[in-house]
């Protein structure tokens, strides 16, 4: 699509300086022409320009053509830079849907816009978007060498773009150092196609190769060694570069595209005996399959730079720029020299200077071909590496937006390179102040000086966002300085903790140290000063980091313009919590006391407002639903704000209005409080709370503080519902009656809410609750709505007193802080110990009491709603959490903290149906306790120890054997009586509890004491005894739940959790990287970790995700056409999200492969599985690049291409995925889990289809057990399982066990469907089949058992394999997929009733507003519900929770609706 222009000039307008390029100078142009790195040049390749990930974006480049969406596959267009080479657009769209995309694409950038765009504006926006979707050109390409080029551009395209191009085509690739010309006219690389004058469709463009720079030199040489290394995964293990690993060819044994049909009898289907039922702990070899054949051919043995470098001043003065040292496979060595006109050998050796011509000197502008003609072992080898190189899939070759770690790697052979050893030891460390060697990213260019971090993310933030291609450019430029600095910001952290950079204060104490580096600001997470004494000293200091982080979440979201927040990232490593922030500029050269205008430096002692702040903080505040309230400042004096007292504004050199310190961001949790004035419910009580947790910074989270207020409204429309109706009642006495009876009748209705969510007895099954509950929502919604349209119809003849009397009796019910208006916002100091607050008058928003009030009842609501609501949630296994991360994504949507885990495991312990969340939710407790002792373990650790430190603690964590972590006693001794080293350099200097083991301080720092040499050897003392009474210690301490097992093997045994799967979480949660090879957990001999098994430990990094605002907007309208069944719009406006994402974030990204697996799925709904097939390939090879190869995600979208490509035909590729998905889901969380059942059935109906009925019987068994387990045996789950068990049993002849499978099919058919149910009477007539089948053999065996033989001609039994369609068709079902025959008025009449159910709130809305407008005297009071706010607030407050990992649920949750099977599933597809 056409609006993959515009990402490129946003690329460019921010790979350098942003905040020159906003200034459009041409010192601007040159800063983003230096950034030439790996990592820009490869995003760049697909960066939005219509990819593969553009889906239906392929091919069309015009508006036209936008709606048609099948896809470009590998053999029909050759993938570069993002360009369909000598490739036409294809036919026309709907118009009429394109029409429908560009009004709903308006009404989205109104409602984003907020600012109440008039009509004219309306049918700007629309031109906007059509200018966009631009028809683009045919341009022909000459390349020295090489055969004309003809590529179709987009005039909004910049030349740079072509750059980009050719440096990705296999015969161009090796040039970096070129201009374009056109007629002898050299392209200015940042000028847009569109305004060069002569350039038109036809023209042709010459390549012409220029001189070299220094910087040129250095880049090309970066770019050589870049394409020798492209198949070597090195990079990916290391986690440097933004690379990352993908599998999916490797397991399908090529591009899925390029397969041919299999015949059944041509699969081989046999499973690897890890993934048949019944194993116990998998391998964990296999989670990297063929990694030992993925290097690709070696073509030199030695390429790095001379010794003899630099040039001297004579050289110099020759032009000689820079001198390469080069052994070949045959042996030869050379010296080459890099001059302005290419690079030539020289006739230097190891000993002798001679930088004069060789003879003969093979003078080349590109190394590559200087190399080849001096060795036919590199060419041969080159040409190899360039095959395989353009075989992968574009996917495979763009960087990660971020860094994904691998915590398995194998072990990798170390070369000599020259570009990695000066990335490790010049600019990088922060030592270097000009250029690093070919080192190209950004910073490294600009002579002199480093990236000014915070004027970039500010001056994104300060782009123009009126029209769309404003708020792309604007939204691109944000995510890719963003990225960018949590590269440069985690590269500092590990910097700071491996020693590398010295401290700005390197006089004080080690926690207490701050550092700079690359202008970020680095500090620990100690407590400095005492500032957090009161709060909880280090566990305080600890966790502000991560709460500070939420605070600037949600300010970057609400996104309210002239308030500005720090860059800000959190990164774990090593045991330390390490906080990099942007600086504020003249923040350093002035005391904080000076600095702040607003806010306190002291907890509330003094308390400074400034009218400017409080603007733009009311204006956050509605959004964030933070209560304006006053204080008392040290003079008495009353102090208006609009935050809470610690966040802290301060006003820049550059006159921006900063805040930072959001750490108090929302309203505190007191069910973790123990304080005086608060009394909790009876509820709350028995439940053991409050709980007096280890800091007093316990906040609620945003999603809580949403669905608190939504509840509340949803009550306040029922309340208010109740006394419209009695305004219009008949007669006095009725109302009067009625009114008596109405407090009351509120009540019960309450009640029955909350016994709806008691979860804590069994349900019954999903279909039963859906058939008795749906009915009665549907009755109580319509008759609120009728009871309100009827009062509304009156009430303007109405008493405008009464009306007003049942708005202020409704807010008054619900707890509303204004007494005629619903308005609820939250006061995050109400709390807040040692600050003193003005009170209101009593029942008023300023009242402190009722603010009190209002932040109890929302804590109540998470423990009884929130917590109930969760669990109820995933009974019907419809998305299923797989593992900690998705347990706890979950929970935090819900609002649910992970404080609340102890609580939740008890809720879920009382639930059979839910053993596999239970047993998840036991390990990620078990997890995270643990990850709080390792941390404090790792503090006092030595460096020079930590693989035989890590390798002892994972001993007495996870096996049985012996512990004798091997360290030399004399070396001991002699480090017991020296002076410690320089090992706990940033160690906690608090006093200890002793020597024996280092006690728990929630990953703050240690407890024990610095000073004391023997500390570093304190790590040998613990043993798994000591280990296991700490973790029990400290699950009863942080969730108050108690592990009763007496060791980690019996707590295994209890709770079913494997070995494996504990180990791969817990590498996951504190950053280690194992070495991939099998451990034996119950070896007695000898300990299973060494320290060789140690390979490397990695970050763990917490940053916000920039959003694109329009796409979001795009996607959400799309699902909910998808939810009408509205196919074909929904696809269109998924399509048109998708390329929205692509110009903002580029090809590589999660929210990008959301939108690739909803339109695999749509297309595989309307029909065209090649398409499906296609596009999910892109989904999977995506979720492994940006997710993880074993991610729950990428588990998911592996299961969804085995279907699609069985629908197309590649019988053996589909079960080679799914066995790839069974074998990772077992990795992540075992066998025992609902979605291992839908993976068995899938496995064993396609074993069935190829005649591998013994093998299908092992799986299917399989999955019938486990949905007995958690389905119930009246379910649609289980019927469909003795459906499958039956047919597989009676092609192996054993009809008597068929029949009774058969029986229990037709059983639970007739009890959920009926008789006359089309799947009823499917089964009856198998059953009588069945019957027959059985008869005729009993017949035949009762004849030879007594004649001896046959004496009868009696019919053969037919056993007739399934067809490939209807092996299809079942497997549609077994995903939740059924294609159901309806006529277009049934339609229609479905269609009609959905949308009447979705205006249902809508209706309500307006009868309500209706009613207080004429309460109010003509709406002078309004009410504030969430979705009645402007189009701006509820776009915002839709967004304030889009992270990546929450769109990844709701997309998941979307689609895999479509796999319940239930009778309801007919309209679920």
């Amino acid at each position: 699509m056409a609006l993959e222009m515009d990402s490129k000039n946003s690329n460019s307008a921010v790979t350098g300086d942003a905040a020159a390029a906003t200034t459009k100078t041409n010192k601007a142009k040159e800063n983003r022409n230096l950034a030439g790195s790996k990592k820009n040049q490869s995003q760049n390749l697909v960066n939005g320009n219509g990819t593969a990930a553009d889906g239906p974006a392929t091919k069309k480049k015009c508006k036209k053509n936008r709606n048609k969406s099948p896809p470009v596959s590998a053999d029909e267009a050759a993938l570069s830079n993002g360009h369909v080479e000598e490739k036409k657009p294809e036919g026309d769209g709907d118009a009429d849907a394109d029409a429908n995309a560009n009004v709903v694409a308006v009404k989205d950038e109104k409602a984003e816009g907020g600012d109440g765009a008039e009509a004219a504006e309306l049918d700007t926006e629309d031109i906007d978007l059509d200018a966009l979707h631009d028809a683009g050109i045919h341009v022909n390409i000459s390349c020295p060498g090489s055969e004309l080029l003809t590529v179709q551009l987009s005039s909004m395209e910049l030349v740079q773009e072509i750059h980009q191009l050719l440096m990705d085509r296999e015969e161009s690739c090796h040039r970096t150092c070129f201009s374009l010309q056109l007629d002898n006219v050299t392209l200015d690389n940042f000028a847009e196609l569109k305004t060069i004058e002569q350039l038109e469709s036809g023209s042709t463009i010459k390549v012409v190769e220029e001189p070299y720079t220094m910087r040129e030199a250095r880049i090309h040489v970066r770019h050589v060694r870049d394409l020798l290394k492209n198949l070597d995964p090195a990079d990916a293990y290391n986690g440097i570069e933004c690379t990352s690993l993908t599998y999916l060819n490797t397991i399908t044994q090529g591009d899925l595209l390029d397969k041919k049909k299999t015949r059944p009898d041509s699969v081989d289907c046999t499973p690897p005996d890890y993934v048949t039922p019944g194993v116990f702990e998998p391998p964990l070899l296999p989670l990297h399959p063929n990694f030992k054949n993925a290097k690709g051919p070696q073509a030199l043995k030695v390429l790095t730079t001379s010794a003899w470098n630099p040039p001297p001043g004579p050289r110099k003065l020759h032009g000689d720029l820079m001198y390469l040292y080069v052994i070949t496979m045959e042996e030869k060595r050379y010296h080459i020299s890099a001059c302005s006109r290419g690079f030539f050998i020289n006739q230097s050796t190891d000993d002798t200077f001679n930088p004069k011509l060789d003879n003969p000197s093979y003078l080349s502008h590109s190394l590559i071909d200087l190399l080849s003609h001096i060795s036919p072992s590199f060419r041969r080898a080159f040409q190899a590496i360039q095959k395989r190189r353009t075989l992968r899939h574009a996917f495979e070759r763009v960087a990660t937006p971020y860094q994904v770690y691998q915590w398995a790697a194998p072990i990798l052979e170390h070369t000599v390179d020259a570009i990695r050893a000066e990335d490790a030891f010049s600019s990088k460390l922060g030592l270097g102040g000009g250029l690093s060697f070919v080192s190209c990213s950004y910073e490294e260019h600009i002579p002199g000086q480093t990236r000014d971090w915070n004027e970039e993310l500010q001056t994104t933030r300060e782009l123009p966002r009126k029209t769309l291609p404003e708020r792309l450019l604007r939204e691109r430029a944000i995510f890719k300085v963003h990225g960018d600095f949590v590269t440069a910001a985690t590269r500092g952290a590990m910097a700071v903790i491996d020693g590398n950079v010295l401290a700005i204060n390197p006089g004080e104490d080690s926690k207490m140290q701050m550092f700079i580096w690359n202008n970020i600001f680095f500090s620990l997470g100690f407590d400095v000063r005492d500032h957090y004494k009161e709060l909880g000293g280090d566990y305080a200091a600890y966790v502000a980091p991560r709460y500070d982080l939420h605070g600037v979440r949600v300010y970057n979201a609400v996104d309210v313009e002239g308030l500005h927040t720090l860059g800000t990232v959190v990164i774990d490593y090593r045991g330390y919590r390490v906080t990099a922030q942007s600086i504020i500029p003249g923040i350093l050269e002035r005391e904080q006391e000076q600095s702040v205008v607003y806010g306190s430096i002291d907890f509330g002692k003094t308390v400074l407002s400034h009218p400017k702040y409080l603007e733009l903080l009311r204006q956050a505040g509605k959004h964030l639903k933070i209560l304006p309230h006053s204080v008392y400042n040290e003079r008495d004096e009353p102090v208006e704000l609009c935050s809470s007292v610690e966040c802290k504004g301060i006003i820049g050199n550059d006159g921006r209005h900063y805040i930072l310190d959001l750490l108090r961001t929302f309203p505190p949790d007191v069910n973790f409080l123990k304080l005086q004035e608060v009394k909790l419910s009876t509820e709350l009580v028995e439940m053991g709370f409050p709980i007096e947790h280890r800091h007093k910074l316990c906040c609620l989270r945003q999603e809580l503080l949403e669905a608190f207020v939504e509840d509340r409204y949803v009550n306040f429309i029922r309340i208010a519902a109740v006394h419209l109706q009695q305004l219009n009642a008949k007669k006095p006495e009725e109302t009067q009656s009625e009114e008596k009876k109405q407090l009351p009748a509120i009540e019960e209705a309450e009640k029955e809410n909350k016994e709806n969510l008691n979860v804590n007895e069994t349900p019954n099954d999903k279909e039963n609750e859906k058939e008795k509950e749906t009915p009665v929502e549907t009755k109580n919604a319509e008759a609120m709505v009728n009871a309100i349209r009827e009062a509304q119809s009156n009430v303007a003849t109405s008493n405008e007193i009464q009306a007003a009397e049942v708005v202020k009796q409704a807010c008054a019910a619900v707890g509303s802080m204004k007494e005629k208006e619903f308005d609820f916002r939250f006061n995050p100091d109400v709390f807040s110990p040692g600050i003193r607050h003005v009170d209101g008058e009593e029942g008023t928003s300023g009242s402190v009491a009722k603010q009190k009030l209002l932040v109890q009842d929302a804590a109540e609501f998470l423990v009884v709603k929130q917590i109930p609501a969760f669990v109820k949630e995933h009974l019907p296994h419809s998305s299923p959490p797989i593992d900690g991360q998705n347990l706890t994504e979950s929970l935090h949507s819900h609002g649910i903290n992970v404080r609340y885990l102890g609580k939740v495991i008890k809720t879920l312990g009382q639930m059979p149906r839910m053993d596999y969340l239970y047993r998840i939710a036991v390990m990620e407790l078990i997890v995270r306790a643990t990850k709080h002792i390792y941390y404090t373990y790792m503090q006092s650790t030595d460096s020079m120890h930590l693989s035989v430190a890590i390798s002892h603690f994972l001993n007495c964590l996870l096996t049985n054997g012996p512990i004798n972590p091997i360290v030399s006693n004399d070396e001991m001794h002699k480090k017991r009586g020296g002076n410690g080293g320089k090992h706990n350099k940033h160690k906690s200097s608090k006093g200890g509890k002793g020597q024996q083991q280092p006690a728990i301080n929630q990953n703050g720092g240690s407890t024990t004491s610095s000073s004391s040499s023997a500390n570093a050897y304190d790590w040998t003392l613990v043993t798994p005894r000591s280990l296991w009474q700490q973790i029990r210690k400290e699950s009863k301490a942080y969730w108050d739940w108690d592990l009763d097992c007496d060791s980690m093997d019996s707590a295994m045994n209890k709770f079913g959790i494997m070995r494996i799967c504990l180990l791969r979480a817990f590498c996951l949660k504190v950053g280690i990287q194992m070495l991939l090879r099998e451990y034996n957990f119950d070896s007695k001999h000898k300990p299973t970790f060494g320290d060789d098994d140690i390979v490397n430990v990695f970050p763990v990094v917490k940053h916000i995700s920039p959003r694109a605002s329009d796409a979001y907007n795009f996607n959400t309208t799309g699902q909910a056409k998808i939810q009408q069944g509205l196919f074909k719009e929904g696809y269109e406006l998924i399509s048109e999200a998708l390329n929205l994402l692509n110009n903002v974030f580029g090809a590589m990204h999660q929210e990008n492969g959301s939108c690739l697996r909803m339109l695999a799925r749509l297309s595989y709904l309307l029909g065209d599985a090649q398409d499906a097939l296609a596009i999910q390939q892109r989904a999977v090879i995506m979720s492994e690049r940006v997710n993880g190869i074993d991610n729950p995600s990428t588990i998911l979208e592996y299961t969804h291409l085995s279907l699609y490509s069985f629908a197309n035909g590649h019988v053996g590729m589909s079960l080679k995925l799914l066995y790839r998905a069974r074998y990772l889901l077992v990795l992540t969380c075992g066998e025992d889990h609902p979605e291992v059942a839908m993976i068995d059935s899938n496995i064993s109906l396609i074993l069935h289809a190829l005649g591998e009925y013994e093998l299908s019987l092992r799986f299917i068994e399989h999955a019938l057990k486990l949905n007995l387990k958690y389905f119930g045996n009246k379910a649609m789950h289980v019927a469909v399982s003795y459906h499958l068990m039956a047919r597989t049993q009676s092609c192996m002849g054993d009809f008597r066990s068929a029949l009774n499978n058969e029986k229990e099919t037709y059983s639970i058919y007739k009890s959920q469907l009926g008789e006359k149910h089309e799947k009823t009477r499917d089964s009856a007539e198998c059953l009588r089949l069945l019957t027959q089948q059985a008869v005729l053999l009993q017949r035949k065996m009762n004849d030879i058992y007594s004649n001896g033989k046959l004496t009868s001609d009696l019919p053969p039994i037919h056993i007739t394999p399934p067809s490939m369609g209807s092996v299809l068709e079942m497997l549609n079902t077994i995903n939740g997929i059924l294609i159901v025959q309806i006529s277009q008025r049934d339609i229609v009449k479905v269609r009609s009733e959905i949308e009447k159910h979705m205006k249902a709130n809508t209706d309500v809305n307006e009868a309500i507003k209706s009613m207080v407008a004429a309460a109010n005297n003509n709406g002078e009071s309004e009410v504030l519900a969430p979705q009645d706010n402007n189009k701006e607030q509820a776009a915002t407050a839709q967004q304030l929770t889009n992270t990546p990992q929450a769109n990844n649920n709701r997309s998941n949750k979307v689609t895999k609706s479509y796999r319940i099977v239930s009778p309801n599933v007919f309209w679920d597809c």
